[in-house]
Formats: C-alpha cells, sequence, structure tokens
C-alpha cells in the first residue's frame, strides 16, 4: 500500500494507483477531458493537471501513479493556471459555437469551461474545417475535435477495427482515417461506439430529424413508428426522469403527440425474428450439421463487419432479415392490405439505439414491400429526444397510452433483445419448446446473460447437445471468430452485438460522459420480461395471426420473400 496527502487528505491506495483514482477515494474531483479508464489514459488534453510539493514540473493525475509520503495539490495557484490556460489553448482550436451544436449542455469541454469561469479565450482562432461524407451514418467535425484520442482507442481496443487515427506531428496533430480517405470506403462497421466515447461534438450521428418533421407535416402520408427493445431502457435519460417513470408506454403517448398516425412496437418482429431465424437453425441442426454454426443477423454493424472482416465466414449468417427490417417490410405489404393503404403513401421511421441501423435501412435490396424502402428513416434515441423538443411535448406530465395493433404486442423474450444475449435467450426459448413441446423453465438459460465480452454454453435439448457462444464488441468478435476459424473451438448457433452489452449500449444511446450504462439498461430490460404476461415468442397472438392470415408458416415462400435477405447480393459494392 502507497501513503500519500491529496489537498492535506490522508490518502492510503494500491501501489500503481493513478493520483485520479486516489483523489477519487476522498472524494476530491480532478476536471479531466481525454480520460476513459483502461482505454485512453494518455494525458493528450492536460486538464488534469497537479501539482506535487516540492516538484517543478506539473503532472498529468489520470496516468501519474502516486508515490509514497508525496503531498498532491489539485488546486493550487499553480495547478489552476495552467489548467484554465490548457482549456483557453484546446478552445481557441474548437468551434464553439455551442447554441447549434448537437451535445450542447451535455459537453464536457463547455462543463470543464463553465467550471474554471472561462469567459473568454486570450489565445488567436485556429479553426481546421474538412470536407466529410454527410451521406454517412456518423459525422465527423473537424473543427470541434479536441484531439483527445478517445475514438481512436476506443475504436482500436474495444472495436478492433483501428478506423481512427492520430495523424501528423507537432502543432500539425490531428484525428482521421489514414490517407485521407472516404469513411464510406474503409473498414466502420457504424457502430456508434466513437460517438457515445467523444466529450464533444466532434462525432455525431447524422441528424435525420427534419426528415421526419417534413413527413408529419404531409397529409398525404401515413406515418408509422416503431420502437426498438433498447430504446424503453434509456429514451428517458434525457428528460431527467427515472426509469420507472420513462415507460415504454409514456413514449408512445409522447409519439402520438408529436404526430404519428401509427405507433408499433419493435418487440412484434423480434417475436417474429425468433420464429424464423429459430425455423432456420432447428432446420439446419437436425438436417444439415455441417451448414453450423449459424450466426444471428439481428445487428447491422456486425453485418457490416464480416463482410469486410471475415467475408469467408458470411455464409454462416442467418438469412433472416433484423427486427427493423422485417417491421419495415411487414408493415408495408400485410399492414398496408389491411388498413387500405398504398405502401407507397405509408412512411415507416424507426426508433433505434443505434446508428448502424441509418445505414441497414439505405441499403438497397432492403425494398421487398414495394419498390421503394421498407424503413423510410432510423432515428436514434438521441434524435427522438430532438423531435419531441421541437413539438414542445411535456414528456413528464405525458400519461401512458398502449401501442397501436396488430403489430404492437410484444414478448418478454423480444424485449430482451436489446441486452447481449437476449437473442440467444429468446431463440433458445422458442427451439426448446419445438422439439420437446413444452416450454423450458424460465430460468433454464440464464447462462448467456452477463457483460462477459465472449461467453459459451452446452444445452441438452431432449438428447441434442447445442453449443452456443454470444459475443458483444467487435474485439471480442474478432477474437471468437478468429478461434472459430482455427478450430480452436466449435459451436451450433452464435449471436454477435457489435457494441459491448449490445443494443443497450447501442451508438445511437443518450451519452452520459464517462459512463457505461450498458449493464444498468440491461438489467432494466430483463426486469421487464420477468414482468411481461408473455415470455415466449411463439405464445405472442399477434405474431401467430400473422402467420395464419399472411405468412402462412415460419420460413414459408412469403415469409422468405419478405423476412428474408441474400447478405451476398445486397446492392453494395465494397465494404472497405
Amino acid at each position: 500500500m502507497v501513503n500519500l496527502k491529496i489537498n492535506g487528505k490522508a490518502v492510503c491506495v494500491n501501489e500503481g494507483t493513478s493520483i485520479l483514482e486516489a483523489a477519487k477515494t476522498v472524494g476530491i474531483n480532478i476536471p479531466t477531458l481525454c480520460f476513459l479508464k483502461d482505454i485512453n489514459e494518455v494525458g493528450a488534453c492536460r486538464v488534469c493537471v497537479v501539482e506535487i510539493e516540492g516538484k517543478d514540473r506539473l503532472v498529468t493525475a489520470c496516468n501519474t501513479p502516486v508515490e509514497e509520503g508525496i503531498n498532491v495539490l489539485t488546486n493550487s495557484k499553480k495547478a489552476r493556471e495552467a489548467r484554465k490556460s490548457n482549456v483557453e489553448l484546446i478552445l481557441s482550436q474548437h468551434d464553439y459555437h455551442c447554441a447549434t451544436c448537437v451535445r450542447s449542455g451535455n459537453c464536457a469541454l463547455q462543463s470543464v469551461a463553465n467550471d474554471l469561469n472561462i469567459h473568454e479565450v486570450p489565445f488567436t482562432e485556429k479553426l481546421t474545417k474538412k470536407q466529410w461524407n454527410n451521406d454517412f451514418p456518423v459525422i465527423r467535425e473537424e473543427e470541434k475535435c479536441i484531439k483527445c484520442y478517445r475514438c481512436v482507442n476506443v475504436c482500436e481496443k474495444i472495436q478492433g477495427l483501428g478506423v481512427w487515427k492520430v495523424l501528423n506531428t507537432g502543432s500539425r496533430t490531428t484525428v482521421g482515417i489514414e490517407g485521407g480517405k472516404d469513411i464510406a470506403s474503409v473498414n466502420c462497421a457504424a457502430c456508434g461506439q466513437c460517438i457515445t466515447h467523444c466529450p464533444v461534438g466532434a462525432l455525431h450521428e447524422r441528424d435525420d430529424v427534419d426528415k421526419v418533421l417534413e413527413a408529419l407535416e404531409d397529409p398525404k402520408k401515413v406515418t408509422v413508428i416503431q420502437i426498438a427493445p433498447a430504446v424503453r431502457a434509456a429514451w428517458g435519460e434525457a428528460f431527467d426522469i427515472t426509469r420507472e417513470e420513462a415507460t415504454v408506454k409514456k413514449l408512445v403517448a409522447c409519439m402520438r403527440k408529436a404526430g404519428f398516425d401509427y405507433i408499433f412496437d419493435t418487440n412484434f418482429t423480434a417475436d417474429l425474428t425468433i420464429m424464423e431465424e429459430g425455423t432456420e437453425f432447428l432446420t439446419k441442426l437436425t438436417k444439415d450439421p455441417g451448414s453450423l454454426p449459424l450466426f444471428t443477423s439481428c445487428c447491422p454493424g456486425w453485418i457490416r463487419f464480416i463482410k469486410s472482416e471475415f467475408p469467408e465466414l458470411l455464409a454462416h449468417v442467418s438469412t433472416t432479415k433484423s427486427p427493423q427490417q422485417m417491421f419495415g417490410a411487414v408493415a408495408k405489404s400485410y399492414f398496408a392490405e389491411k388498413i387500405g393503404v398504398d405502401p407507397k403513401d405509408m412512411y415507416c421511421v424507426s426508433i433505434m439505439p443505434c446508428t448502424a441501423k441509418k445505414f441497414e435501412c439505405s441499403i438497397p435490396v432492403m425494398n421487398d414491400a414495394c419498390g421503394d424502402p421498407d424503413v423510410d428513416v432510423v432515428l436514434t434515441t438521441r434524435e427522438i429526444t430532438r423531435l419531441l423538443k421541437v413539438y414542445g411535448v411535456d414528456v413528464p406530465a405525458t400519461p401512458e397510452e398502449e401501442f397501436d395493433s396488430p403489430l404492437g404486442v410484444g414478448t418478454g423474450a423480444a424485449v430482451i433483445f436489446g441486452a447481449t444475449g437476449g437473442v440467444m435467450e429468446a431463440a433458445l426459448r422458442t427451439a426448446y419448446f419445438v422439439v420437446v413441446g413444452e416450454n423450458p423453465p424460465l430460468d433454464a438459460f440464464k447462462d448467456v446473460r452477463g457483460l462477459k465480452g465472449w461467453k459459451e454454453a452446452t444445452y441438452d435439448v431432449k438428447g441434442i447437445p447445442v453449443r452456443v457462444a454470444i459475443a458483444s464488441g467487435l474485439g471480442n468478435t474478432r477474437n471468437l471468430l478468429n478461434a472459430v476459424k482455427k478450430g480452436e473451438v466449435a459451436y451450433d448457433f452464435i449471436e454477435i452485438m457489435a457494441c459491448p452489452g449490445g443494443c443497450a449500449g447501442g451508438g445511437g444511446q443518450p451519452i452520459e460522459d464517462g459512463c457505461e450504462l450498458a449493464g444498468v439498461r440491461g438489467e432494466n430490460l430483463y426486469g421487464l420480461d420477468d414482468i411481461a404476461d408473455l415470455r415466449f415468442s411463439h405464445e405472442n397472438p399477434e405474431v401467430n395471426a400473422v402467420y395464419a392470415e399472411y405468412f402462412e408458416a415460419p420460413n414459408s415462400h412469403k415469409a422468405h420473400t419478405l423476412l428474408h435477405t441474400d447478405h451476398f447480393h445486397d446492392g453494395i459494392k465494397d465494404y472497405k
């Protein structure tokens, strides 16, 4: 153990602990901008500088280990003035037109500048602007980048892609894509983890709110919106209401106030996905085991990843569309027929926890219902916050309302799609029923839960051993796929989610700087499963009705036409 003092307070911590972490143990806050524990501890911003008595040079608290007997001063005049000067220098190279920034009010730089009582910048403004592909789901504004390197290390260490690089040296140092390439031409999965870890507004999703506003104002459009499972665990964070108050039924009511004609639940097509994907898996398991493993196909970030990094494994990916794309196809076929509306007059919107979903809905072949895109536009959870504020919806005062029918019923199995392992657990519940003829115990497959990046389990289903694996985060995914290729592991069914913790930690979710909330949100989703009236996808009455009235059976010819896709011929020329 190491004994020291911080601002006169006695502190005793383990050897190797940083000054920043030691200060936290005694309730002393040292401001930071670039720091992300275990991911980005480079001291690039120098906002966390502190003074050690008896030493001339200030040190960065985030990556300086404690020493026996030192006295650290976090707010001496010398440290305070240096910290303020460092932030002023950062501001001189940052476009601080905060009123028009998507991160205004939720920006680490803005917060630190306010805390340091900075009212003007004494240095000459020096902004660098670069062109960007504004059609891509992930947008970068060079003039807002503060060179903290968070995006570089999150993409490299967590996602294993290394899209962002530190470029140039000295005063010309910046962050970007090597060789000045277009973001659409490199191996970016569009997962958005760089966005949720950016402390400022340099990285954000492509804003599509205005497209939705235009559709809502068009009297000829029938507007349909779907709400993804993971959204219900996070949407209320931006409105300062508790998770208990931020129910999905309250969000439904808010959407009606915004003017949507029909509000449906993506849980409906999550259950439909289980019926289709589960049938596909059982068919392969019993009739063509040599074609296994089968990979899930719900996550478009994962699909972009396998196409760019492991195209030789693409044949193992389920042909089942994601719940989002299934919903659009069902809405513009079955539902449009049911209400007597031309599907070309229907405008289908998704609320998703994900930036890659924006890419997915634009894939040329995702137009099976009527030739137009099955899903017209995707809004992230963050964007729906902005849309509700545009309409002046008083969220806390809005009472709950029900989803519309017939695409509004979902089961507990569907809601856990938003947590890592949830798709696997939901699929196993129904696969067990199909094989055994009765529902499994509700805790039968809980081994697949948890935030561990790579999980595995084997289950006996009426004498058939089913070997499963779950990975979340693309770095973990790369490790798993390499092991599969080398023959080091063997599985029958594999669930992959691009974002750590699954959709609950998606790149389109609300941002709380420095906090990883996938676990908390995931537990919320499991809690909703626990209290759901229906817990198995095969018991969803509206799913059973759509089969009886329209698709006949899972994996039928019509189901394959509308609910499945060809990953090899998607109309995209290249993924890197």
